[in-house]
């Protein structure tokens, strides 16, 4: 979480970056403008949200004309790894998933084995993982588990 996102995407962009997620929490005053500099440099724009920040807070971002094609709802407080997964917000996960039904969306914190199924199952379709994955002793099969989890939830719906 950066305080000036506007200040990194020309900078990512130009290093090849394919997306650019931003928190809804530092970019209230000119979301519009960050997201037309994303989508002018060939980027994906997403926006990430806080666990204590209002899911409403992104509705007007995902329902613009110019939209955020993700939202990523943090589940863990952002700043740093191996914290404990917030199972509350999969409320977050399961409310977007049902206004939006074509809707990326990501979740970051406190994933792996133990509890990708609450996260696929309320309807996140993209998954960060970095404890779970990169203090695995097969970092492959964790990657492998989440991955299946994730299709078979979205072939239930």
């Amino acid at each position: 979480m950066v305080t000036n996102p506007i200040d990194y995407v020309e900078p990512l962009g130009k290093a090849g970056a394919s997306g650019f997620t931003f928190h809804v929490e530092t970019s209230k005053d000119n979301w519009q403008e960050l997201i037309q500099r994303i989508k002018s440099l060939g980027m994906r724009p997403g926006v990430a949200l806080k666990p204590g920040t209002p899911i409403g807070d992104v509705y007007p971002l995902v329902e613009a004309e110019a939209p955020v094609e993700m939202v990523l709802v943090m589940t863990v407080e952002p700043g740093f790894g191996g914290q404990k997964f917030m199972p509350e917000m999969m409320d977050k996960v399961r409310i977007l998933r049902k206004k939006y039904p074509s809707l990326d969306i990501e979740v970051d914190g406190g994933l792996g084995p133990s509890t990708i199924e609450m996260a696929a199952s309320a309807g996140a379709n993209c998954i960060v993982a970095g404890s779970s994955v990169f203090g695995a002793p097969e970092p492959a099969e964790v990657i492998s588990l989440l991955r299946n989890s994730v299709q078979k939830a979205q072939q239930k719906c």
